[in-house]
């Protein structure tokens, strides 16, 4: 009678194991889950692990630029972002900002200021149709606006100029021996500077 004892304890023990590995015995297999059951609902045990906690790190929105132009603020964040290190509207020699880069001005404003200029003078202003620039001419009858695109690695006229340049200075300084286009024979002269206190391009260097 001992022996078959035994031999039932042993056989009910196996299969009570058996039955916790396989999650059967909700009570006890909760023991390999560091969590009990009291009075029917679940609660952590007191000596269970604390798992460490994923901390979530912000991410830093990264600058897309638009299709195009939409607004002044967007135009000035894209000269921040993408112009500043191209050393945009800068003179190679001193790094000064050079004397005929303007900010985001309206061709009217171009032509008044360079209404009572001699022919050849010129200014370049922050452009709003483009990725790029606007050069403002003055010449013997009027006034001529070239658009100057500077969406990839390099600045060159649109439409009219093949040429491509390294920097913006780079092509100004061309152009002040070679004609932007032949049937204009237009060659940069004098540089229109500021008329204004703090000057049209403050906020692009802000």
């Amino acid at each position: 009678m001992k022996h078959k004892a035994r031999r039932a304890r042993a056989e009910y023990h196996r299969q009570s194991l058996r039955a916790i590995q396989k999650g059967k015995v909700a009570g006890l297999s909760n023991l390999f889950q560091n969590t009990n059951i009291s009075n029917g609902q679940e609660s952590h045990q007191e000596n269970s692990i604390a798992l460490p906690v994923k901390l979530q790190v912000p991410v830093q929105k990264i600058w897309e630029r638009p299709p195009r132009p939409t607004s002044k603020d967007v135009i000035v964040r894209w000269f921040k972002k993408e112009q500043i290190t191209q050393r945009a509207g800068l003179e190679k020699d001193s790094g000064q900002i050079a004397p005929w880069f303007h900010g985001i001005i309206s061709r009217e404003s171009a032509e008044k200021l360079l209404m009572n200029m001699p022919e050849g003078s010129f200014l370049v202003r922050v452009s709003e149709k483009i990725w790029g620039y606007a050069l403002s001419y003055r010449h013997q009858n009027g006034f001529k606006h070239f658009l100057v695109d500077a969406s990839g690695d390099y600045y060159s006229f649109l439409g009219v100029d093949p040429n491509r340049h390294a920097t913006l200075t780079d092509l100004i300084d061309f152009h002040k021996e070679e004609v932007i286009t032949t049937s204009g024979g237009e060659l940069l002269g004098e540089p229109c500077g500021q008329a204004q206190s703090p000057p049209d391009f403050s906020m692009l260097f802000q």
